[in-house]
């Protein structure tokens, strides 16, 4: 089971990442973020949205080591802790929050617990 959730999780991981890294102007546009004059916003998408996401998924695949899996969700609570900051300094609009930082949550939750 735990080797079933953790491929799950990871191949999950690798799909969000694919938003960023294919379809950043549909990710910033989910997000909330604007494009400026610049495209640096979309290369940042694609890199820490996107790739990064991509990678780490793909890694935790192909080492198929618990700590490599445990990372992932170290990652995904650290994202989940950013929202709950947001949540006190930044009124974010709190349905996409909840969903968003409820996956990133559960996640970090299971990854972590599975795999320590």
């Amino acid at each position: 089971m735990t080797e079933f959730m953790n491929i799950a999780a990871s191949l999950l991981t690798i799909a969000f990442g694919l938003f960023g890294f294919i379809a950043p102007r549909y990710t910033a546009e989910a997000l909330d973020l604007k494009p400026t004059a610049s495209t640096m916003g979309l290369s940042e998408m694609r890199a820490s949205v996107g790739g990064l996401f991509v990678a780490m998924g793909l890694a935790a695949l192909w080492l198929g080591e618990p700590l490599a899996y445990a990372m992932i969700g170290f990652a995904f609570a650290g994202a989940a802790l950013g929202r709950v900051v947001s949540l006190i300094f930044d009124a974010p609009p709190l349905r996409k929050l909840a969903v968003f930082g409820g996956i990133e949550a559960a996640l970090a939750l299971w990854l972590i617990a599975a795999n320590i």
